[in-house]
């Protein structure tokens, strides 16, 4: 070779450029061949066993999906029944409450009532007991003041006149006072 001339891999002789090999017309046949046979063998690799394990992992993964939402759905009907029955035992919790309040209410009432009845008629048999008392203080005092309105009257006779005045003529004059 010349010393300016130097040749590289991808010239062909006289100076030309090659061809992408890929493109190159005499190896059309044998590329298409080794593709078929690779296309070929990627489908089984892929048809026998990697199908096969993404088939098996979905279903498995569909299966455990099914059961956990089938679990959430049993949970969901007990929590359900759950809180039924709490506000069915609370409802009547409430209502016997009510009805225990309502009792002892009435109870203390009726008690009530019966204590203030006693006491009531403790204190009219009491008022009936001074009633009678100041009656009688009355009546004693009433006969008593017949006697110190005859000896008062007696008294300022004689400090007036100094003359003690007959109990006849007193008795007259009070008996003709209290008459009217």
């Amino acid at each position: 070779m010349a010393q300016g001339q130097s040749t590289s891999h991808t010239q062909a002789d006289g100076g030309h450029k090659a061809s992408f090999p890929p493109f190159e017309s005499s190896t059309f046949a044998s590329q298409l061949v080794s593709l078929a046979i690779a296309f070929g063998l990627l489908y089984l690799i892929v048809s026998r066993l990697a199908l096969p394990r993404v088939g098996g992992i979905l279903a498995a993964r569909k299966q455990v999906l099914d059961t956990d939402l089938a679990e959430a759905a049993k949970l969901k009907a007990d929590s359900d029944a759950a809180l039924k029955s709490y506000e069915t035992e609370l409802a009547n919790a409430r209502a016997k409450a009510q009805a225990m309040a309502s009792e002892v209410r009435e109870k203390l009432n009726a008690e009530q009532d019966a204590a203030k009845a006693k006491l009531e008629e403790s204190l009219n048999a009491k008022l009936a007991s001074a009633e009678q008392t100041i009656a009688s203080t009355r009546a004693t005092a009433m006969s008593n003041v017949r006697g110190i309105a005859s000896d008062t009257a007696s008294a300022i006779v004689e400090r007036l006149t100094g003359i003690t005045p007959d109990a006849g003529a007193v008795n007259a004059a009070l008996d003709a006072s209290l008459k009217g």
